[in-house]
């Protein structure tokens, strides 16, 4: 019924459907309040938590900004005047913070109690109030129907009574319930205006008094601070805006000029390799090996791989530094070969006890790791100017002379069909590869180096083992000697044989080699010979990219050098220690030696044939050669050893010959003071027998006699 704003108190005990029609209104009224002061409250709700979460923050930031100082940043920590701007708009932030604080605990009090009072107490009382009435009001309903059926007969006054009683509770009950509801009610209309302005005014108030602190705290001062930090912000912005546009620009240059570098395998004709480096990074493929067996593995890990000075590092993604793969200095780096990868090669270390196989992603980048490697294994960076040196040095490569590259060049050459085929030629160059010898300038490298020999690069002859059957071994031997000059088959030995076992067994050394080269050479006399010969080589593996050695173990014996497959334990070559003349390690890279083997008969004409072996070591290479020179000055003891006890062998046997000589001498003169005893005897009489008759000689004691006289005469013409 619109226009009434009140309940009728007075009619609430008449309890009639107008009253009813009307309370419904006033409910559905209270419904909509209810719903929409709800909502009202959680907005400003909503202002409380944000002035409360923005008094926070700006605390929090002037606790910050105070603490700028004492950051440790990696770029940029020591700004001075950045320090003191942050310390002044902290205290400038610090005073809103306060004014924060006050503005959050007058929206606490003048805004949030009103409405939180009245949506806490007085809509939930109104709820509780008609729920009450609701109650009285049935009951009231129960009792009115149980006293409308009472029966006219007379009955027991003790149930009239009864019923009477509860009529009169419940009515007095549903009245006063009606009464107090009525009276929240009506209440509510004024109680819903106030709920609505308080808390209204209360936020404006607050508001009101946070811009009047501000205002009060923000003077003059702060405004002309605010104004050049204002004007400090624009020059930067202007600063960053040039620097961007340079990058952007750089950005445009990078594009247009590494459009060929996101090939994974660029043509080396258009970027060439860079031989000269002593440092180098990129992402490199490594192999694993089994953490339990130590075996190498089929997987893969790809990481990043840089040069530290000397040393070879690794750093996986996400990791902060990186850590140390392998100590490069005087290590060795070679191209392999995997079944299962292209563009890989092998460090090995000094010692040889740690090896590293990695795949680069393009021949140019396994190229310029290899070269690099070497340059650093070489201490090139150890110079004033590394690239310059190393540039220098690749120069001197160049320079020096282009033998042929490979070894089938050479097993060529002996071919009829081949002769007409121009051989590599040979520069007069007189400078060797760590060699300053004055030696050199007075001999030609002609009297050193045979002329048009080929180099061969790597160990191509039949593996042979120690054990093989002599034929196999033999027909070996002649294959042997055809593709490798001063090759020789191991000699099967003898059972019987105490003295080369010995001798042999006296010193037994064991070295990690890997083979570089070797040529025909003439003079060996001199170790010039070997230094030209490495000179040769080296520059010969640089000028071809020959990079790849095939390690060996270089057993040293009294008998003979060994060169022994590392995975079969087969002898790949033997080399008699009587043919070895010359052995030499490098004056400056002490882990290069060679040796001349000089063999008899390797030539149609019978003459002499001397080879130089160059090879790299993991050791020093002094140190084989002086194991070598102990090899053979204990083959020389022993040699002179078994001659001295194979003359006195011989001095024994004359003494023995003699005395058997002098034995039966004495022997032929008693047989011949003997027999002249018998003649003497046979040329007298005989002599009666004892009964008076003659002694006879029989005809078998006279053929006896005449038999040991024979005899005798044949003894004495021989003495």
């Amino acid at each position: 019924m619109p226009g009434i704003d009140k309940l009728p108190i007075e009619e609430a005990l008449e309890d009639s459907p107008q009253t009813r029609s009307l309370l419904g209104v006033f409910e559905e009224d209270t419904a909509a309040i209810s719903s929409y002061y709800h909502q009202l409250f959680q907005a400003m709700q909503r202002i409380y938590d944000a002035q409360n979460e923005l008094s926070a923050a700006t605390h929090l930031t002037s606790k910050l900004l105070k603490e700028y100082e004492k950051q440790r940043f990696p770029l940029g920590g020591d700004d001075e005047v950045m320090s003191s701007t942050l310390q002044q708009f902290a205290k400038v932030i610090d005073e809103l913070s306060s004014c924060h604080a006050v503005l959050s605990t007058q929206l606490a009090d003048a805004m949030m109690f009103p409405i939180t009072q009245f949506k806490e107490k007085d809509l939930k009382e109104i709820l509780t109030l008609k729920e009450v009435f609701q109650i009285s009001s049935d009951d009231h309903d129960v009792a009115v129907n149980r006293y409308s059926r009472l029966s006219k007969k007379k009955e027991n006054e003790k149930v009239k009574g009864e019923v009477m009683e509860d009529v009169y509770t419940s009515r007095k009950k549903q009245h006063q319930t009606v009464m107090h509801y009525f009276l929240a009610l009506n209440t509510l209309q004024y109680k819903k205006k106030i709920a609505l302005l308080e808390p209204l005014l209360g936020y404006m108030q607050a508001q009101i008094s946070f811009f009047k602190l501000g205002s009060e705290n923000l003077t003059q001062q702060w405004e002309d601070f605010l104004t050049n930090i204002g004007t400090s912000v624009q020059n930067v912005r202007r600063e960053m805006d040039s620097e961007v546009d340079a990058m952007q620009q750089t950005i445009q240059d990078l594009e247009q000029a590494s459009d060929m570098l996101y090939m994974p395998d660029p043509d080396p004709s258009k970027i060439p390799i860079n031989r000269n480096l002593t440092r180098k990074a990129g992402y490199l493929n490594m192999r694993k090996y089994g953490r339990k067996t130590g075996l190498v593995s089929s997987t893969w890990d790809r990481q990043y791989f840089f040069t530290q000075g000397g040393n070879l590092m690794s750093q996986a993604r996400g990791d902060v530094a990186g850590g140390l793969v392998m100590d490069i200095d005087n290590c060795s780096v070679m191209a392999v070969d995997c079944e299962d990868r292209r563009f890989c090669f092998q460090i090995s270390s000094f010692d040889g006890k740690k090896v590293a196989i990695l795949q680069a992603d393009s021949r140019k980048d396994c190229e310029e790791w290899i070269a690099t490697i070497n340059n650093i294994s070489k201490r090139i960076y150890l110079s004033d100017n590394p690239e310059e040196t190393a540039a220098r040095a690749n120069q001197s490569a160049l320079e020096a002379v282009t033998p042929s590259p490979s070894f089938q060049q050479r097993h060529e050459s002996f071919r009829p069909s081949t002769q007409g085929r121009p051989r590599a030629a040979r520069t007069s160059s007189q400078g060797s590869v760590g060699s300053d010898s004055p030696a050199l300038s007075s001999l030609s490298l002609d009297s050193l180096v045979a002329p048009d020999t080929p180099i061969q690069f790597d160990i191509i002859s039949p593996v042979c083992e120690e054990h093989a059957t002599p034929a196999k071994n033999a027909s070996q031997g002649r294959n042997s000697s055809l593709l490798f000059p001063g090759y020789h088959e191991p000699e099967q030995r003898k059972s019987n044989g105490p003295l080369a076992v010995s001798a042999d067994s006296i010193l037994h050394q064991l070295f990690i080699v890997r083979f570089l080269g070797s040529m025909e050479v003439k003079a060996t006399e001199s170790t010039d010979v070997i230094y030209e010969t490495m000179r040769q080589i080296l520059a010969a593996r640089a000028i071809h990219n020959i990079f790849r050695m095939t390690e060996s173990h270089l057993l040293v014996t009294c008998e003979c050098l060994k060169l022994i497959d590392p995975q079969t334990q087969v002898t790949r070559l033997r080399f008699p220690l009587s043919g070895v003349v010359l052995c030499a390690s490098h004056q400056e890279n002490k882990r290069l030696f060679g040796f001349v083997l000089q063999t008899v008969g390797g030539r149609v004409d019978g003459r002499p044939v001397a080879t130089c072996y160059i090879f790299e070591s993991n050791n020093d290479g002094e140190k084989i050669c002086d194991s070598v020179g102990l090899a053979k000055q204990i083959a020389l003891h022993s040699e002179m050893d078994r001659k001295a006890t194979q003359k006195q062998r011989e001095l024994d046997k004359a003494k023995e010959k003699q005395q058997e000589e002098l034995t039966k001498q004495k022997q032929i003169e008693k047989d011949l003071e003997e027999q002249s005893r018998l003649i003497a005897a046979s040329s007298r009489p005989n002599p009666p027998a004892a009964d008076g008759q003659f002694l006879v000689l029989s005809n078998s004691q006279s053929e006896d006699n005449d038999a040991g006289e024979e005899s005798r005469k044949k003894e004495e013409s021989e003495a």
